[in-house]
C-alpha cells in the first residue's frame, strides 16, 4: 500500500474510529510535533518510548485490577504475567524470541469478595493488557527490523502531569485515574493517525492497525469511570481534558511519543 493509498484508506475506512476520539480530545496534536516525530533522527526514541508506553498501559490496567478487583492469588498471577516484559525493560533480560513464546494468563482471575467494582473492571482491563503486551512485542519486532537497540530513556512529563491532579480519596482516586487513562489512550490513537501517512509503509501499516485495535480503549475507561461514580462525571472529564490539552500544546524540550510542542 502506497502512502497515498494509506492516507485514503485511513480517511474513508477509519473516519468512524477517529471521529469520537477527536471529539473527546480538546486539541489536535500540533504539526510541529508531527514534523519532529517523522524526522529520522527521532525514530529511535519514538519507537523506544512507544514500546515503554505499551508496557505502562498494561501496568496501569494491572494495577487497577489488583488494587480494586481481584484476590491475592489472582494478583500474583497478574504480576507473573507482566514480569518478563518488565525484566526486558528494567533489567535488560530476555529477547524478542523469549517474549514470543509467552502464553499469558494460565487461569481465570477471581474477583475478590466484597469488591465494589467486580467483573466488568477485570474483563475490560484484562483484554486491554493482552492487547498492550501484544503491541509491545510488535514494536520490539519493528525495532529489531530497523536496527534500533533498546536503551534506557527518561520518562516524559505527560502522564505525571495529569496524575498530579488526581484526587487522593476514594472512589474519586479511581475515577480520576480512569479518566486519565481515557485521555492517554485517545491521544495515542490520535497520534497513530497523525503519523501513519508520513512514515514508511511498514510503520504506517502498523500505526493503522493500532488505531483499529485501540480506538475503543478510551471509551472503556470512561464507561468504567461513569459506572463507578454512579453520577455525571462530565465536569471532571472536561477538567482533565484541559490539563491534557495544555500538556500537548505547551512547549517541551524533551521529545517523546506524548510530548508537547518541541522547542527548536
Amino acid at each position: 500500500m502506497t502512502k497515498v493509498n494509506l492516507l485514503n484508506t485511513m480517511t474513508v475506512q477509519f473516519q468512524s474510529l477517529l471521529e469520537p476520539i477527536n471529539q473527546f480530545l480538546q486539541c489536535e496534536t500540533p504539526d510541529d510535533w508531527v514534523t519532529a516525530a517523522v524526522d529520522e533522527k527521532n525514530l529511535e526514541v519514538l519507537l523506544i518510548d512507544h514500546m515503554i508506553c505499551e508496557l505502562k498501559a498494561a501496568q496501569t490496567a494491572m494495577w487497577l485490577i489488583r488494587k480494586y478487583a481481584v484476590d491475592k492469588e489472582s494478583g500474583e498471577q497478574l504480576l507473573a504475567w507482566l514480569k518478563p516484559y518488565e525484566d526486558f525493560i528494567y533489567r535488560r533480560e530476555g529477547s524478542l524470541a523469549d517474549l514470543g513464546k509467552l502464553k499469558g494468563l494460565n487461569k481465570k482471575l477471581q474477583v475478590k469478595s466484597g469488591s465494589r467494582y467486580g467483573q466488568d473492571l477485570v474483563d475490560k482491563m484484562v483484554l486491554l493488557i493482552k492487547e498492550e503486551l501484544h503491541h509491545f512485542y510488535q514494536v520490539l519486532e519493528i525495532m529489531e527490523e530497523k536496527g534500533v537497540e533498546y536503551r534506557n530513556i527518561t520518562s516524559s512529563r505527560y502522564a505525571k502531569g495529569m496524575m498530579r491532579h488526581v484526587k487522593t480519596h476514594e472512589p474519586e482516586t479511581l475515577i480520576d485515574k480512569l479518566i486519565c487513562g481515557a485521555y492517554i489512550e485517545a491521544r495515542s490513537c490520535e497520534r497513530f493517525a497523525k503519523l501513519a501517512p508520513h512514515v514508511d509503509q511498514r510503520l504506517g501499516d502498523f500505526y493503522v492497525s493500532l488505531l483499529r485495535s485501540e480506538a475503543r480503549h478510551f471509551e472503556d475507561y470512561l464507561t468504567l469511570a461513569g459506572n463507578i461514580a454512579g453520577t455525571d462525571i462530565s465536569e471532571r472529564v472536561r477538567y482533565f481534558g484541559e490539563v491534557e490539552a495544555a500538556l500537548i500544546t505547551e512547549q517541551d524540550n524533551d521529545f517523546k511519543f506524548h510530548s508537547g510542542v518541541p522547542i527548536t
